[in-house]
């Protein structure tokens, strides 16, 4: 059975598998919604792109159902425990990890700016890149109205995402889906702009 990707509802999840197995990224807070969405399959891991709460709490809930670990990078544990302070995550992601679902491979790129641990998830056979907040259609996405690390961002878009294969879909936590190329084209205009790129 091929991958595919689906997301349940409007909040930030994605779902890659097939009709066996799973992967859930970034559950958001609807913990019913994404569940319902995987049904009888079995849930291989929970992924946080980053530890922000509108992202990670329902990671618990959702992880839960099948005893799966969640997954978060260690430089986002203090996001992380805001949102969940007796709990910690099970897997520390690093730079380059990899996570196999229904015969593919999800890799962990390190996108930090958004977030100190912000990480985005290279699937090169489903030739689609997760960026959670690093990058949205629109830009780089800010936090609460702010920009933790305008530059740091910036550089995590450029020197990462932006080297990936032209034609990769760009599958952001929030709003539409985008490209790397059109990503690409629009990236000078971000860095003219500064930090108010995006957030009207």
């Amino acid at each position: 059975m091929e991958a595919r990707i689906e997301r349940p509802g409007d909040g930030t999840a994605w779902v890659v598998g097939d009709d066996d197995e799973v992967i859930v990224i970034d559950p958001g807070e609807d913990a019913a919604g994404v569940l319902e969405a995987v049904g009888d399959r079995e849930i291989l891991a929970v992924i946080c792109t980053h530890g922000h709460a509108s992202h990670v709490t329902a990671a618990i809930e959702v992880a839960e159902r099948d005893e799966a670990p969640v997954a978060l990078h260690p430089a986002d544990r203090l996001h992380w425990r805001a949102t969940h302070p007796d709990d910690a995550a099970d897997i520390e992601m690093a730079d380059g990890g990899r996570f196999e679902v229904a015969d593919v491979a999800l890799e962990v790129m390190h996108t930090a700016g958004h977030s100190p641990g912000s990480v985005s998830l290279y699937c090169a056979d489903l030739g689609t890149v997760f960026t959670g907040d690093a990058l949205l259609a629109t830009g780089p996405a800010a936090h609460e109205g702010e920009y933790p690390d305008f530059p740091g961002q910036l550089t995590a878009i450029g020197e990462r995402l932006l080297g990936l294969p032209p034609q990769t879909r760009v599958l952001p936590g929030h709003g539409e889906e985008t490209t790397i190329s059109a990503a690409e084209k629009r990236f000078d205009g971000w860095v003219t702009a500064g930090p108010a790129v995006g957030l009207s």
